[in-house]
């Protein structure tokens, strides 16, 4: 976040003011309200708030399985008393990690500063270091303070890990720390070098994550790095790699259920052989002070609670949680805390600061409008809560802040324009009885709100029993949709609108009106839409006399068009096959040698004349004959391209027109191909007929270059492939 974003939104609210209308006013107070809780969020005023409410969810979220993967060894007050000093001899601290090992934990961490030799015993804590390669001691690295804690004297610098606490304003720790940086050197965490150990076995090691080599992948997780904005944070210190603490909630190993954090054996009890070799074999061991006169204590978020004062846990069960945190997340995939990019943390509060105003605007209604915040509220917070057992940190404190504040605003603004509105009326209804037109004035919810005296006349009811009633109170459905409809189309365009309608009176008369719709807005920002009504009833009676002339002259015209078109069908086509007859035939063939001599191309005509069909005629008559030419006509329809023309000179003679071929082999195939189609067997009354053609073919421009020369050579053609025996083709 930061004060550029809060710029960019307020010269956003600036233009829209200026352009948008009035359907927009909710979209300009919730992005005005957004504006502000956008400004307060990003100087840091709603930081303590938010992180509270994080620390809540924290305390209300269910526990989770027993932790048993980590084991605490407490240096508590009667360990101490029993060692009777403090810092602890290194000889206690020697004979403490040797019973320790000897049942073979994964690791064991040593919260506790060694950098000084504590006599006696030192050279004996050195053996037990280097016979340990499973320990991992601590130190403290330089801080903003420039204090430091040396790591442990004698224990490799692999077995060391930095255990440096981030602290929020508030005291609490919400974030870890897992690499560190000093003069280029990169230093591990106490809790991450203890993790690596435990899951080394496992064959988990440190990698680069798939969808952002930054991060550091550990198993299944993958770890997002804090930012110095991330969530609620404001200018946060973001130095080295650090993971919000999604801190984990482990309940009791007892039955009660009761949260207890992780399983607890004291020092002394260690050193007296009384710890069961199942809670250290396999374990992480932690060994740290509980101690309160060590004052080794730190809040985290589980320390608060709503009422009572807050409660510190001691720095080896931070620890604990840390080393909880990172293994479950990389062996389970247990939810990391993560947040929103800050684009869709102001979409999110904009969203609800939008909501409630739009909630708030469209109930005006006091009760109804606090359940309905009410409500509200609940399910943000509700749908927060969800988010974050999900490991999602969504922003709960600006969105509630930003709803709130909306309906708080909107609230203010309907009292201010319901007062102008009692106004406005009575202004209305004195000045429109003094108009003798029909007039009414409605609110946006399409209720009459102020009528003339003029239009309760006209429609034949009285004021008082219109007025708070809608169209569809008087009128029937579909006049009543009509007047909707128009006033829908006044209110969203602002603009004056003149539409005809129809409506029927209490008198069951229907009228014919002109109604001019125009919007009217008060000091307060009320809308009133004015409408003025012109009877025009005889008009529309003479315009539907007039339409009626003009649709019968359109009739007459149509039917003498039809009449045209059927006597020119008649005289191009042959009645029999219904193909283009010898007239049509012959205005087709000179328009295609136009055609072809204007774009330098091939034109065939066949002349085709049937093999036989006298002899059908002579024998089975010339109904027969008829419906044997009728066949013959469609199979030449149906072996022709769309483009090529077919038509019937007369008798059993036919001509064919080939626009635009390649070569004359087409001609030919075409030719070969009619003359397959005709030698077919036609069954007419129960007879099997046979016929044949002999088709002549002449070609523009090779033959000839006037249609009638054409003719002549493919009809000469023609004759000579009957001379020749018949079902055959011949150019010319």
């Amino acid at each position: 976040m930061n004060q550029q974003l809060g710029k960019r939104f307020v010269k956003l609210i600036f233009g829209l003011k200026q352009s948008l209308s009035r359907g927009h006013r909710e979209l300009i107070t919730a992005a005005s309200v957004a504006v502000c809780v956008l400004l307060l969020h990003s100087i840091g005023l709603l930081q303590s708030l938010e992180l509270a409410a994080l620390d809540q969810f924290f305390r209300l979220r269910p526990n989770e399985p027993p932790e048993e993967r980590i084991t605490i060894v407490m240096i508590d007050e009667v360990s101490l008393n029993e060692v009777g000093s403090w810092p602890i001899p290194d000889a206690k601290i020697a004979q403490l990690l040797q019973k320790l090992n000897l049942h073979k934990p994964r690791a064991i961490g040593l919260d506790i500063y060694r950098n000084l030799p504590v006599e006696f015993g030192n050279q004996e804590l050195h053996n037990a270091y280097k016979s340990m390669p499973n320990l991992i001691g601590i130190q403290l690295l330089a801080n903003d303070k420039n204090v430091s804690v040396s790591p442990p004297q004698g224990l490799a610098q692999d077995q060391v890990g930095f255990n440096n606490v981030l602290y929020d304003l508030d005291g609490k720790v919400r974030r870890s720390l897992l690499y560190w940086h000093v003069k280029s050197q990169v230093h591990e965490s106490f809790a991450l070098k203890l993790a690596l150990l435990y899951l080394k076995p496992e064959g988990i090691t440190p990698t680069k994550a798939k969808n952002n080599p930054k991060y550091l992948q550990l198993g299944k997780a993958a770890f997002t790095r804090f930012e110095a904005n991330d969530g609620a944070y404001v200018g946060a210190d973001a130095r080295g790699y650090q993971i919000l603490s999604n801190f984990p909630k482990p309940k009791c190993q007892s039955s009660s259920g009761e949260f207890c954090s992780f399983r607890q054996v004291s020092m002394r009890d260690v050193l007296a052989d009384k710890v069961k070799e199942n809670l250290i074999k396999d374990r992480i061991i932690l060994i740290g002070s509980t101690a309160a006169s060590l004052q080794d204590f730190v809040f985290i978020p589980y320390s608060s609670s709503l009422m009572g004062t807050a409660k510190p846990v001691p720095g080896i069960q931070l620890q604990a949680y840390f080393i909880s945190e990172l293994i479950s997340a990389a062996l389970q995939g247990r939810p990391l805390l993560k947040v929103w990019p800050d684009l869709v943390e102001d979409l999110w509060i904009f969203i609800w600061s939008y909501l409630g105003t739009v909630m708030t605007w469209r109930i005006r209604h006091a009760t109804k409008s606090l359940f309905s915040i009410l409500v509200a509220c609940f399910v943000l917070t509700l749908s927060a809560y969800l988010a974050f057992l999900y490991g999602w940190w969504i922003p709960l404190i600006p969105s509630l802040f930003s709803f709130c504040s909306s309906a708080i605003w909107i609230t203010s603004r309907i009292a201010h324009m319901q007062e102008e509105w009692k106004r406005s009326k009575e202004f209305l209804h004195h000045v429109i009885n003094t108009i003798p037109d029909p007039i009414f004035v409605k609110n946006e919810r399409h209720q009459w709100i102020v009528l003339n005296e003029a239009y309760c006349q006209f429609i034949g009811y009285p004021n008082k029993l219109l007025i708070e009633k809608s169209d569809y109170d008087f009128f029937p459905e579909h006049e009543a949709d009509v007047f909707r409809q128009q006033d829908d189309l006044v209110f969203r365009t602002q603009q004056p609108q003149e539409h005809e309608e129809e409506f029927t009176n209490a008198d069951g008369q229907t009228h014919q009106i002109a109604t001019k719709r125009s919007l009217h807005k008060d000091s307060a920002g009320n809308f009133f839409l004015v409408g003025v009504i012109r009877d025009i009833t005889q008009r529309k009676l003479m315009e539907e006399q007039l339409k009626r002339t003009a649709a019968e002259l359109y009739r007459s015209n149509n039917e003498l068009k039809l009449k045209e078109d059927h006597l020119r069908y008649l005289a191009y086509h042959d009645p029999l096959t219904g193909l283009s007859n010898r007239k049509f035939f012959a205005e087709q063939l000179y328009e295609s040698l136009h055609w072809a001599q204007h774009n330098n191309l091939l034109l065939g005509l066949l002349f085709i004349d049937l093999d036989g069909f006298k002899q059908v005629n002579d024998t089975l008559g010339h109904e027969t004959g008829d419906r044997l030419l009728m066949t013959i006509a469609r199979r030449l329809s149906n072996s022709l391209r769309v483009s090529d023309t077919v038509s019937r000179l007369g008798g059993d003679e036919f001509t064919v027109i080939l626009r635009a071929i390649p070569n004359v082999q087409i001609a030919a195939k075409i030719a070969a191909k009619i003359l397959a189609s005709i030698s077919k067997p036609i069954v007419l009354d129960g007879y099997v007929i046979r016929v044949s053609a002999s088709i002549g073919i002449s070609v523009y421009p090779y033959n000839s270059q006037d249609s009638e020369t054409l003719m002549k050579q493919a009809d000469a053609a023609m004759y000579r492939a009957k001379h020749l025996g018949k079902n055959r083709y011949e150019f010319a």
